[in-house]
């Protein structure tokens, strides 16, 4: 096994939940040091409380990502707890679909949306830049989604959001080549991560489905309600029809866990069974 987590010093973003929580609490199990961020102060220090019950190293810090200056910030702390920043887990984000149709209702949700998941990846770059470029190396792993491959309905800004998050990760990584990795995640539909409560309208989902719309609700009902069988919630299954976080906190490591000299630029992680046609 690799073992190229240990010590290295870690920002991630939105971790007081989901992706971010996952993988700030795998890292540290694996010896990373951890910076957490997250605008959620209570469920930020639940995160940091548990990495520390573990005898994990780590300090959380509040942190609003579309204010530069609170980015700027979160990258000092890091500096002056550990002494580098070795990578920067950009997590953060919201996904408020919803049609054009939806706007009056939408306007407020797709504006903050464009300001997490833009200019949040935008900032994350921006505060590490320097330092990453002074030591010589670091490593910028962006979230983006399979809604960033190709506009589909119900899904235009928060879509764009992610193409824009694809288009900054390969604009960085050919301007640093040599010096800073860039990895760029793709998630598909990962059900528990809290992600689907920003969704505006919920039949904005169609977009992304196509002609596989009407399995996949009736799936989705019975994943909730704990009756989909055995077959679609075994990982062992091909039929397995709802990534659970873990497997994707996983490769998100997986990308970190290798030499300076190995760069892993882009993954999609999906269930094999899953109905998604992008």
């Amino acid at each position: 096994m690799n073992d190229h987590l240990k010590n290295k010093v870690i920002i991630v973003t939105g971790a007081a939940s989901g992706f971010g929580r996952l993988v700030s609490q795998k890292a540290a199990a694996r010896g990373a040091r951890l910076v957490c961020a997250d605008v959620n102060g209570e469920e930020l220090s639940s995160t940091v409380e548990m990495i520390a019950a573990n005898q994990g190293s780590v300090v959380g810090q509040v942190t609003d990502v579309t204010d530069l200056a609170a980015f700027n910030s979160l990258a000092r702390t890091a500096m002056e707890k550990f002494g580098c920043i070795d990578v920067l887990v950009n997590n953060a984000g919201i996904m408020p679909l919803g049609f054009f149709s939806d706007h009056a209702r939408a306007a407020v949700a797709w504006d903050r949306c464009i300001d997490v998941n833009i200019k949040g990846v935008l900032h994350g770059i921006l505060a590490v830049h320097d330092q990453m470029i002074a030591q010589g190396r670091g490593h910028i792993v962006n979230l983006s989604s399979i809604y960033g491959n190709f506009p589909v309905a119900g899904a235009a800004v928060y879509g764009a959001t992610k193409a824009a998050v694809n288009f900054l990760s390969e604009s960085l990584r050919v301007e640093s080549q040599g010096k800073i990795k860039v990895t760029t995640i793709r998630p598909t539909g990962v059900p528990l991560t809290g992600l689907g409560s920003g969704v505006v309208n919920p039949v904005a989902i169609v977009g992304i489905l196509g002609q596989n719309a009407g399995e996949y609700l009736p799936e989705m009902q019975a994943f909730a309600a704990g009756t989909l069988p055995r077959e679609k919630t075994d990982p062992e299954s091909p039929q397995y029809a709802a990534l659970h976080p873990e497997f994707l906190a996983d490769q998100i490591l997986y990308a970190i866990d290798q030499p300076w000299g190995v760069s892993i630029g882009d993954i999609t992680v999906r269930a094999t069974g899953d109905r998604y046609i992008l």
